[in-house]
C-alpha cells in the first residue's frame, strides 16, 4: 500500500467523519415505529441484533447490521415497532457487544398553547413565529366547530410560513398559494402537519427546454436543514399547474412534499396524494440534493402507508444519504418511477411491503418506466472526491402489479450493494441490472417472470374491490406443447393450454428476521401481503383512529 493511497484514505475518512457529526459510541435513533442503530467498531465481521419490548418480553432477532468501513461503524434498523414503547437492544460483533435502551416516539404531542385561526387570518400569509417546546408544543388550528380556509387566489406566495420549532398545524384548508402552500424556514425543527387539505398551489409547470426555470412548487416545502417533520393524514391534491411528461424532456413542475437537505428524523405517513394527469406532479415526495450526503429525507426517517398517484417522474424520491431510511406499505400508481434512490450514498435504505401499480412514460406512451431508480456519482466533500454509490439498499416483500406496470424493476444506472428478497417482480422488461465492477449486488428469492406474466399475474391474486392483493391458492400458467386430454370418454389435444398450478408465492419466501416474523403457514408468502394477516391500508382514511377534519365537517 503506497503512501499516497494511505493519505487519500485518511483524508476521505476525515471527510466522512465530518459528514457524520454524531456522538461517539453506540446509539439508537427512534421514530414512531422504527429505531435506527449505529455501532462504531473496527471489527468488519457480522453484527447481530436482538431486541425486546421492556424487560419482560422474549428477545427477538433483528435483521443484521451492515458495516460501513468509511465511518468504521455498523448501521441498521429495527422496524414495525410499537409507538411510545421502550425497547432493550443487544448488538454483538465478534467478541464485542453493546446494550442499548431506546423508546419509540409517542404519537401524542403535548400541547402547551393553542392559537385558533380566524377569518381575519385567512386572506393573507400567516407567519408562525411563536413555537413551543418538547413538552409544550404550540397548536395552530380552527376554533372548535369551525372550518378555517385560507384561499390566497394566487396573490401571495405562501398560505403559511413556519419560522419556529415545536409547531402543530392541524385541520387547516389551504388553497391558492402562488408558490408553496406551507413553507418551513431553514433549520426549523419539530413541525407537525396533520389532517390538512392542500390544493391549488404553485406556478404553471413545464419542461426546462420550454424556458421554464422554476419548479418544485410544493404543498409542503422545507428549506435547507429543517427536520424532524411529521406530515400525516393530509389530503394533497390538484396543484394549479402541472408537470410535463417525458415527451418534452425531464419532467418539471409541482410536488406534494419537498425537503431540501433535511437534517433527518422525518415521518411522512397516511397521506393521500393525488391529482389529474394534466395537473400531475414531477415527484410526489422528493427534494434534494440528490447526489449528496444529505438530501431528502436524509436519515432516520420513515415514509409509509401513503396513497400516491399522478406523477410524471418519481412517486417517492428518496435520494441522498438514505441513512436508516425506511419506506414501506405505500400504494404507488400512475407514475414513471415508483421509488427513486439515486443516490444512496450512506445507507442502509429499506424498501419493503410496497405495492407498485401502473407506470407510464407520457400521456400517449403507456410502456412504463422502472420500479426502483439507482445510480450515483462522485461528489466533492471537503476537497475530497467521494462516491455516492456505496450505501446498501434492502428491498423486501414488494409486489409489482401487471399489466400496465413498470417495464423494468431497476433503472439502467450503476447499482451496488442492493439486496432483494421475497419480491413479486413480474415485469415485461429487465428484472435485475447487469453485473458491474465494484461491490456486488445480491438478488435472490424473488418471484420473477416475463411478458406473458401480464394477464396471468392477475390470476395470482384473489379478486377484491379494495386495494388488496392477497394470494390465490392457484394461478394460471401455460403448459407448452400439444397436450392430450380425456373428458367424458373422448380424447382430444390442445396446443399450449392454460392450466391452474399451485400459487408459487404462497409460503415460498425466506425468513427475514423482524421483517416477516408474523408469517402464517409453512413459510412467509412472497410479496407485500401475508395470507392470514390483516391487509395493508393506504392513505389518510386508513390511519388508526381516523376522524374527519374540520374542512370536511363544517
Amino acid at each position: 500500500m503506497n503512501l499516497c493511497f494511505i493519505l487519500t484514505a485518511f483524508a476521505q475518512l476525515a471527510a466522512f467523519a465530518q459528514l457524520a457529526a454524531q456522538p461517539a459510541g453506540p446509539r439508537a435513533v427512534a421514530t414512531f415505529e422504527s429505531i435506527g442503530l449505529y455501532y462504531p467498531s473496527a471489527d468488519v465481521g457480522a453484527a447481530t441484533v436482538q431486541f425486546r419490548a421492556g424487560s419482560s418480553a422474549a428477545w427477538r432477532e433483528g435483521y443484521p447490521l451492515v458495516y460501513d468501513p468509511r465511518l468504521r461503524e455498523y448501521r441498521g434498523s429495527l422496524v414495525l415497532l410499537e409507538p411510545g414503547t421502550e425497547y432493550q437492544i443487544r448488538i454483538q460483533s465478534g467478541g464485542n457487544s453493546a446494550e442499548l435502551t431506546a423508546r419509540t416516539l409517542s404519537e401524542t404531542f403535548p400541547v402547551g398553547g393553542t392559537t385558533q385561526l380566524t377569518d381575519a387570518d385567512a386572506g393573507q400569509t400567516v407567519n408562525i413565529r411563536e413555537g413551543g417546546t418538547e413538552t409544550a408544543w404550540r397548536l395552530y388550528t380552527p376554533a372548535p366547530g369551525k372550518r378555517w380556509t385560507s384561499d390566497l387566489f394566487n396573490l401571495a406566495d405562501n398560505n403559511i410560513v413556519v419560522e419556529a420549532d415545536y409547531v402543530i398545524l392541524r385541520g387547516l384548508e389551504l388553497k391558492g398559494a402562488a408558490q408553496h402552500a406551507i413553507l418551513i424556514r431553514p433549520g426549523v425543527q419539530h413541525v407537525v402537519i396533520e389532517d390538512c387539505h392542500i390544493t391549488g398551489w404553485g406556478r404553471i409547470g413545464g419542461a426546462r427546454v420550454w424556458g421554464i426555470f422554476h419548479g418544485s412548487d410544493s404543498a409542503v416545502y422545507a428549506q435547507k436543514g429543517a427536520g424532524h417533520l411529521v406530515i400525516q393524514r393530509n389530503l394533497i391534491e390538484h396543484p394549479r399547474g402541472g408537470s410535463n411528461d417525458w415527451e418534452s424532456g425531464h419532467p418539471d413542475g409541482p410536488q406534494a412534499i419537498s425537503l431540501i437537505d433535511s437534517s433527518g428524523g422525518n415521518v411522512i405517513r397516511f397521506n393521500t396524494i393525488r391529482s389529474t394527469e394534466d395537473h400531475g406532479y414531477n415527484d410526489a415526495i422528493g427534494g434534494g440534493s440528490n447526489f449528496s450526503f444529505e438530501g431528502s429525507p436524509n436519515r432516520d426517517s420513515d415514509i409509509y402507508s401513503n396513497h400516491i398517484s399522478h406523477c410524471w417522474d418519481d412517486a417517492i424520491e428518496s435520494e441522498g444519504a438514505n441513512m436508516n431510511v425506511r419506506i414501506w406499505s405505500n400504494y404507488i400508481h400512475h407514475t414513471f418511477t415508483h421509488i427513486a434512490t439515486a443516490s444512496t450514498s450512506m445507507g442502509p435504505l429499506y424498501i419493503f411491503r410496497n405495492v407498485f401499480g401502473s407506470s407510464r412514460i407520457t400521456h400517449s406512451d403507456p410502456s412504463g418506466g422502472t420500479i426502483i431508480k439507482t445510480g450515483g456519482r462522485d461528489v466533492e466533500v471537503n476537497g475530497e472526491k467521494l462516491s455516492t454509490l456505496l450505501g446498501y439498499r434492502f428491498i423486501f416483500h414488494n409486489t409489482a402489479l401487471q399489466p400496465n406496470g413498470a417495464l423494468d424493476v431497476f433503472s439502467g444506472h450503476e447499482t451496488h450493494n442492493a439486496v432483494t428478497r421475497n419480491n413479486i417482480f413480474y415485469t415485461r422488461g429487465r428484472t435485475y441490472p447487469q453485473s458491474q465492477p465494484g461491490p456486488p449486488n445480491d438478488f435472490r428469492h424473488d418471484l420473477t417472470g416475463g411478458f406473458l406474466g401480464g394477464g396471468f399475474v392477475q390470476s395470482m391474486f384473489l379478486a377484491t374491490q379494495n386495494l388488496e392483493w392477497f394470494l390465490a391458492p392457484s394461478m394460471n400458467k401455460i403448459k407448452w406443447g400439444r397436450i392430450e386430454y380425456t373428458r367424458s370418454g373422448k380424447t382430444f389435444a390442445i396446443t399450449d393450454p392454460m392450466e391452474p398450478v399451485p400459487n408459487p408465492a404462497l409460503d415460498k419466501g425466506v425468513r427475514l428476521p423482524n421483517f416477516n416474523d408474523d408469517f402464517t403457514g409453512a413459510g412467509p408468502d412472497i410479496g407485500a401481503y401475508e395470507t392470514g394477516r390483516l391487509p395493508l391500508r393506504f392513505g389518510r382514511e386508513s390511519a388508526p383512529g381516523f376522524r374527519r377534519a374540520p374542512w370536511e365537517l363544517y
